[in-house]
């Protein structure tokens, strides 16, 4: 056990490296120093510290249910910029992301002695209300979604993060399956042995974790710096929503939809559409729709307006008198 300790205090308190360098280049090391000088950080990171590194027994390494909970206060009452900059640290080095394999202390709050199977562990997270809120949360926030640039609903990827820390201290904590600084790969301790017919099922499950391309780029998008212009507050749908088409206005009956239009005047008035200007408000299309009449009908000095439909011609005054006259003779 003293061992142990040893090992928690030499990735917590700094590595044998130059100090120089190691301020430089750890990330995961700055984040703890910068909670070090918050009271608040420092008071709850260090009670969950110490409650799970705390040996119960020979056989039991520390009390899970305590560790669990001091974990949940932390990630609860700490704000983010100091428990995000601590679990999601970028690292460019292996003892910079074992800092981070380690910030939720996994010996007694995730690795157990043998894999319970996934399915198993879901059941049991459902059966308490908050877990299964929280894993609906993440399920919800950080499903994989193809229609956006991000791959998260929204492209929001700071509710992907808050979602994943928020089933910290539960039995279906995440963390990371190793200490890879590039290769981000995260798990609940979990594996599908067993699962007889509902393999596919559980497979499914475990990898919204291990091979979610939501999760894995916001975590890299925070540890570089990068997620604040891809996680807007009120994120743009027009990554994801097909363009809107303005309805245009009708054209004479003598036009067939086969006339051809000119280069300029399709940029023109496609240019128009795009910004969503409407017929009745908008003089940049009525004119647009002016510069397609008179541009497809050479010669004709006659000016369609956008609103006015299709309009026959009247018959001419001659031609009524010539009629009357004839009616005239006639009787």
């Amino acid at each position: 056990m003293i061992l142990a300790n040893a090992f928690c205090l030499f990735f917590f308190l700094g590595t044998g490296a130059d100090p120089a360098v190691s301020a430089k280049s750890n990330h995961c090391l700055d984040a703890a120093k910068a909670c070090n000088l918050n009271d608040n950080c420092k008071k709850l990171r260090s009670s969950y510290i110490s409650i799970c590194n705390r040996e119960i027994s020979p056989t039991e390494r520390c009390n899970r249910r305590k560790c669990h909970k001091a974990l949940r206060q932390f990630f609860d009452r700490v704000p983010g910029e100091y428990t995000y900059r601590m679990l999601f640290c970028s690292c460019q080095d292996p003892a910079c992301a074992e800092r981070r394999r380690q910030t939720i202390l996994p010996s007694c709050s995730y690795e157990d002695k043998e894999k319970p199977n996934c399915l198993d562990l879901r059941s049991l997270c459902r059966t308490d209300h908050l877990c299964r809120s929280r894993l609906a949360d993440f399920h919800a926030n950080c499903r994989a979604s193809y229609r956006t640039l991000t791959s998260c609903p929204t492209d929001n990827y700071q509710a992907c993060l808050g979602s994943y820390a928020g089933m910290i201290g539960f039995d279906i904590t995440p963390n990371y399956v190793d200490s890879s600084p590039t290769g981000i790969v995260v798990s609940p301790w979990c594996s599908c042995r067993g699962s007889g017919n509902m393999e596919e099922e559980c497979e499914k499950f475990l990898r919204d974790f291990t091979e979610n391309p939501c999760l894995r780029n916001a975590i890299q998008a925070f540890g570089n710096g990068t997620d604040v212009n891809l996680s807007p507050k009120n994120p743009s749908f027009q990554a994801t929503q097909a363009p809107r088409v303005e309805k245009t206005p009708s054209l004479p009956d003598d036009l067939s939809d086969s006339t051809s239009l000119g280069t300029s005047v399709i940029t023109t008035c496609t240019s128009v559409q795009e910004q969503g200007l409407k017929a009745n408000n908008s003089k940049e299309l009525s004119m647009c729709f002016t510069e397609l009449t008179t541009s497809i009908i050479p010669g004709n000095k006659r000016v369609v307006k956008p609103n006015s439909g299709p309009r026959r011609a009247r018959p001419s005054a001659a031609l009524t008198a010539v009629s009357f006259l004839m009616l005239k003779l006639a009787l």
